[in-house]
């Protein structure tokens, strides 16, 4: 007995001499780590899961598949920054028991979008909690998208239903909407996606003819009507034939600064009697970090074989000093050795201006080959990234078989 209490006495005199570490918040093994947030548009809630530890170590977004890291996470108390560095957007969070409230920033050309968000445990759903659909959604559809103003822009949606859950995306002529997620409840289709950058939200309902009507709605500013099609055949217009130079034109030229602002030149010895991929991008875009991550692995295979890569940066600022810090956050995330230069800003007409050879600057990013010579071989625009699936893989593999010609070209005794 005289043992028993002794040991006792120990435990107790332990726990009363524990103490959490300096400057570390207490974690509960209660602690709520996963979230449902909604971000509020002006029309319509957008849901997200959040994964979020208590300590701070770690967090991340998931929309279905895709699983989205956020690189700077701080906790002070029970006020958290979620920042994505190379997007320049943050989350503000405030926990309040089993509740969060804050907001969204998401920096524009010009101008800023300020969001509220709420947040509760997350209930294992995106939209509806107990979906009962009334309809079959999985397939290939032929859409079109018609914004506030009448303009019509046409798409394609792939949908893929498990019950009453969905995911997807939507391809159009400049690139992909990325990882969508949600619900089917009844005859309603409920999809969002929001990774760093985006904040979209796509509703529609299957009309009695079978096709489909509904609304888009990004960010705080804009919203589209959408109509929808089945079309196992329904096809884009071939990225290939968008842009080209214009007539009288036959090489391109330019030259820009890069991120510690000495001037590059495509003249330069560094790229005579290289393959060279010329990439229109910004680092506001995640088509574009979806291409510079595929990019950069694939310039660490292929350097040794004459291949360089040059990044046109088109930012949202017009401050070289701010551009570049974009620049260098996008470089980090990515592992980015190839060059990257400030081109520009985003807007797409004076975009144009900086590369007078093309019809056009129609999409970020847009990719151009040059081959040994100086020759333009393709143009391709938009990016078929990740979250297109078996669009990707095909793309990857065409873009390859591609390389190789131009890369062995030259190349022999």
């Amino acid at each position: 007995m005289r043992q028993i209490v002794f040991l006792v006495l120990v435990f107790l005199v332990c726990a009363c001499g524990s103490k959490e570490p300096v400057g570390v918040p207490p974690v509960s093994k209660q602690a709520t780590t996963d979230w449902r947030l909604i971000i509020h548009l002006p029309d319509v809630e957008l849901p997200v899961h959040l994964h979020l530890a208590a300590d701070a170590s770690e967090a991340w977004l998931s929309n279905g598949l895709e699983k989205v890291s956020i690189p700077e996470v701080s906790r002070q108390e029970e006020n958290w920054r979620l920042h994505f560095p190379a997007f320049n957007n943050t989350l503000v969070l405030h926990q309040q028991g089993d509740s969060l409230v804050g907001n969204l920033t998401l920096v524009k050309r010009g101008y800023e979008q300020l969001m509220q968000i709420t947040g509760e445990p997350d209930p294992g759903y995106r939209f509806v909690p107990e979906p009962r659909p009334n309809g079959e959604f999985t397939g290939r559809w032929d859409v079109t998208f018609v914004d506030d103003d009448g303009k019509e822009t046409v798409a394609i949606g792939e949908f893929d239903q498990q019950g009453g859950k969905l995911s997807g995306t939507f391809l159009t002529p400049l690139g992909d909407y990325r990882y969508l997620a949600g619900e089917v409840d009844g005859d309603a289709l409920h999809l969002s996606t929001y990774d760093g950058a985006h904040a979209f939200v796509f509703e529609a309902h299957m009309q009695p003819d079978g096709s489909l009507r509904g609304d888009f709605w990004s960010g705080t500013r804009w919203h589209e009507s959408w109509v929808a099609h089945r079309n196992f055949e329904a096809q884009l217009p071939d990225a290939y034939s968008l842009t080209y130079l214009k007539d009288g034109y036959e090489q391109m030229e330019f030259s820009f600064p890069d991120l510690e602002g000495n001037t590059v030149a495509l003249t330069d010895p560094k790229y005579r009697h290289k393959v060279v991929l010329v990439v229109l991008s910004g680092s506001w875009c995640p088509n574009c970090a979806d291409e510079a991550e595929f990019l950069s692995g694939y310039y660490r295979e292929n350097q040794a074989r004459g291949l360089e890569v040059i990044t046109l940066l088109y930012e949202h600022s017009e401050v070289f000093e701010l551009a570049a810090k974009q620049g260098r956050a996008l470089q980090a995330k990515h592992g980015i050795e190839f060059d990257l230069l400030i081109a520009g800003t985003s807007d797409k007409t004076l975009a144009s201006e900086t590369l007078p050879m093309l019809n056009s600057v129609l999409a970020f990013p847009t990719m151009i080959f040059i081959d040994r010579m100086g020759g333009i071989r393709k143009i391709y625009t938009g990016f078929s990234g990740p979250g297109t699936g078996q669009h990707y893989t095909q793309y990857v593999t065409e873009f390859k078989a591609q390389m190789e010609v131009l890369l062995e070209e030259g190349t022999g005794p």
